[in-house]
Order: structure tokens, then C-alpha cells, then sequence
């Protein structure tokens, strides 16, 4: 309940005080507050920078320099105390055998916010670059001409493997021009992008991009199971 108004000591304020007007302070007794205060009702010995910090001011715990880094929110945990266990009737024995109120507390995670952290992190001018854990897919599969029938059956025998190996796959069976399927593969970012194409199956072989590290590699189509789970295993 402390304020500057009647305080016999130096007072400095920062430089926002100078522009407000009617404001609560502390009336410096218990249970006390002034209103509608304003700069004519007590004296300010100095105005100063006090409210915001910035790069390299000194710390007041242990005269360092501070510096800015950035955050978010991923998570919450609330001590809720007594509130609710009073109301449920909810009591253990303690050491003593005497009856106690449970000091209750909550956490959760924020799905959204964990999301949102992760591509934070992982992107680049192309769009998300996905974690393998977080991926809504792990991989897509492209044809590319899905009219062609060769490209169309090859295209759904390999989605058919994967998702049989429990692999979550995204089939953009969209008629669209290549150069939108692999920006918009891009764009979402799931971490492997199967190519198959009338071109690649002539020579028996599927392309397949990392999109983390843009490789990309020429796999046979017998062995393109096999290839993707390695890289998903990290191997």
C-alpha cells in the first residue's frame, strides 16, 4: 500500500509518470488507496528510464549485462491450492493421522503452441521443415502425370507399402503442374517427398527428397520402403 503521496524520501519516477493523470497510488496505510492522483499532489525528485530495460543494461542480481532473448509458451502449471479441494471434500491423513485439504495443482500443454515453437524453428524461405515427430505426414507421394497409367499404379503400390508399414503418407493425386506440387510439398513441409514420373519409372527408379537437407536421391522402386524408413529412423 506504499505511494508517494506525504513520502518524506527521494522519489524517482519513470518518465511515463510525467504524462498520467488521475491515477490510484497507495495511500501508505493498511487497506489504503488514493485516487484520482495526479503529479501536483507530491514531488518527484527525478524522472528516469526505469519501466523498460534494454540490451546490455546492467543486471541487479550479479552486475552482468542483460541480454534479449526470445521465447514462447508452450505449457502452463497452476498451483490451485486448497480452492477446489474444499469444495470436493477432498482429504488425506497425514503423518499424524489427522484428516488435511489436498493442495491441488493443474499443468497442460499447449498442442497449438508446441506447433507453432517447432516451425519457429525448423523453416526455411520455402515454407516448414517438419520434425519428424510432429509431422501430420511423413511422407507425400507425387505422381507426376497421375493420368499415365504406369505412374498412377507404381504411384499407389508404394502408398499402399507404406501406409501397410504404418507410415502416415499424403498422396497429392491433385492435376496440377509439377512446379505447384513441389512448392506446396515445400510449403507444409513433410520430410520425405516421393517423385514418380513416366521418366524415372522407365529406368525403374523413384526419386526421393530429404526435405531438410534438399538431397535428393534416385531409389529403385523395389527398394523404396526400405529407403524411407531408413531415413526415418535416422539411420
Amino acid at each position: 500500500f506504499a505511494g508517494p503521496v506525504g513520502l518524506r524520501t527521494r522519489i524517482v519516477a519513470d518518465n511515463a509518470v510525467s504524462e498520467m493523470s488521475n491515477f490510484v497510488t497507495g495511500g501508505n496505510e493498511k487497506d489504503t488507496h488514493l485516487i484520482n492522483v495526479n503529479l501536483r499532489d507530491f514531488r518527484v525528485d527525478n524522472f528516469a528510464d526505469l519501466r523498460v530495460i534494454t540490451k546490455d543494461d546492467p543486471c541487479p542480481r550479479c552486475n552482468g549485462k542483460l541480454r534479449f532473448s526470445r521465447g514462447i509458451e508452450v505449457g502452463h502449471v497452476f498451483k490451485l491450492g486448497t480452492k477446489y479441494s474444499e469444495t470436493l471434500g477432498a482429504t488425506f491423513l497425514d503423518a499424524n493421522g489427522r484428516e488435511q485439504l489436498i493442495v491441488m495443482g493443474c499443468y497442460g500443454i499447449g498442442v497449438g503452441r508446441t506447433v507453432a515453437a517447432a516451425i519457429e524453428q525448423n523453416h526455411d524461405e520455402n515454407g516448414i521443415i517438419f520434425p519428424i515427430p510432429l509431422a501430420p505426414f511423413l511422407v507425400s507421394i507425387l505422381p507426376i502425370n497421375i493420368n499415365q497409367k504406369e505412374v498412377k499404379d507404381a504411384s499407389e503400390d508404394i502408398y499402399l507399402s507404406l501406409s501397410e508399414r504404418g507410415y502416415d503418407v499424403l498422396f497429392d493425386d491433385r492435376e496440377e503442374s509439377p512446379g505447384i506440387k513441389f512448392k506446396d510439398a515445400d510449403l507444409i513441409g513433410i520430410p520425405i517427398r516421393l517423385t514418380i514420373s513416366s521418366r524415372t519409372l522407365k529406368n525403374n527408379m523413384v526419386e526421393l527428397k530429404l526435405r531438410k537437407t534438399g538431397e535428393v536421391i534416385m531409389v529403385k522402386k523395389e527398394d523404396v520402403v526400405a529407403e524411407v524408413g531408413r531415413h526415418l529412423n535416422g539411420e
